[in-house]
């Protein structure tokens, strides 16, 4: 199979191969995909160029968690009758050396969700790790119908899925951009009220539209974010943070405290399994209904995959994604 991997952590035009490697065979309870169309995610850039330390964990690494494709093969004690379904596929490299940057990625069964045939493959390769992380920022703490979600950088992969998904859960979504000139792209019919985080006292003006205060935050940067949320959170509400900038990131204890907050923090590779199932499915029925909808960047063929990390790594927007060229039959 034509297929991308690193042996050694660095630059993306320094480590990443591409090249013929061996077809992968399913094990028991795993599936093989024909991958059509892989994501690619800022913790896939991380992991190639050793963020915050990490090494290695595997001597050949094939990049990427998510993608669409068809099942082509089933391991030992999966349905056949899964030969030929269209899927969206995450998690496959995470604590697994072979993912998706490639013409075929076997996983375990349960790391594939069926694709409607209505939906696109660009939209399933953009549902696996910023999907199941949004739904776990707003469901995590119990359903969000008829509360007020405050969803930080909703321009975001993230946060952008985590308003859709409270949208369609019935929550009333509240949201933040970093820059007035960004308020024309957020989507009026998902978000109620947006707040530019450069126009002044965006505490007050979130407060304009919750008296009460929210009860759940999406937190895209909790270092940056802090004093803010601490603000405009009610009693008992919860933040939900998934990144920030400062790694030692500091918050106001006491106040958060009196106003009992709970400060949840979510790391993707290690929700728990039901979790993630349970994501997968919401996040299919969503889709699905016309309810979630993905900003697509920029598109790069297999063979230019270095620019498509470096692309991530950048910044910028819509979601970057890898072509896999089809073998010829």
């Amino acid at each position: 199979m034509l297929a991308s991997w690193y042996d050694d952590q660095g630059p993306a035009a320094d480590v990443l191969h591409v090249g013929e490697l061996p077809d992968p065979i399913p094990g028991p309870g795993e599936v093989r995909v024909r991958v059509t169309v892989s994501g690619v995610n800022p913790g896939d850039t991380k992991k190639r160029r050793g963020w915050l330390g990490s090494t290695m964990p595997f001597q050949r690494v094939i990049p990427h968690s998510d993608a669409a494709g068809v099942v082509d093969t089933v391991g030992e004690g999966v349905d056949a009758r899964r030969i030929g379904q269209r899927v969206w596929v995450y998690g496959a490299q995470s604590y697994r050396p072979f993912g998706t940057a490639a013409q075929y990625t076997v996983v375990p069964a349960d790391l594939t969700a069926h694709l409607p045939d209505h939906l696109d493959d660009e939209l399933g390769a953009s549902l696996g790790i910023p999907g199941i992380t949004a739904h776990r920022t707003v469901f995590a703490d119990g359903p969000v119908d008829g509360k007020l979600v405050l969803v930080h950088g909703v321009l975001g992969g993230v946060g952008s899925l985590a308003a859709q998904l409270a949208h369609w859960a019935g929550a009333t979504v509240l949201a933040t951009v970093r820059r007035g000139e960004d308020l024309h792209r957020v989507d009026p019919s998902v978000v109620s009220h947006a707040v530019a985080l450069d126009s002044g006292d965006a505490a007050a003006e979130i407060r304009t539209y919750a008296p009460e205060g929210v009860h759940r935050i999406v937190e895209v940067s909790l270092s940056d974010n802090a004093d803010l949320d601490c603000a405009v959170a009610a009693n008992g509400a919860v933040i939900a943070a998934y990144a920030t900038r400062a790694d030692r990131t500091e918050i106001p204890f006491w106040p958060l405290l009196f106003n009992n907050v709970t400060l949840r923090l979510l790391g993707s590779d290690d929700f728990p399994a039901a979790a993630r199932r349970q994501a997968a499915r919401d996040l299919t029925a969503a889709a699905a209904a016309g309810a979630l909808a993905v900003d697509i960047g920029d598109r790069f063929p297999l063979e230019e995959i270095a620019k498509a990390h470096d692309r991530v790594d950048a910044g910028g927007r819509g979601r970057t994604l890898v072509t896999i060229p089809q073998r010829s039959s």
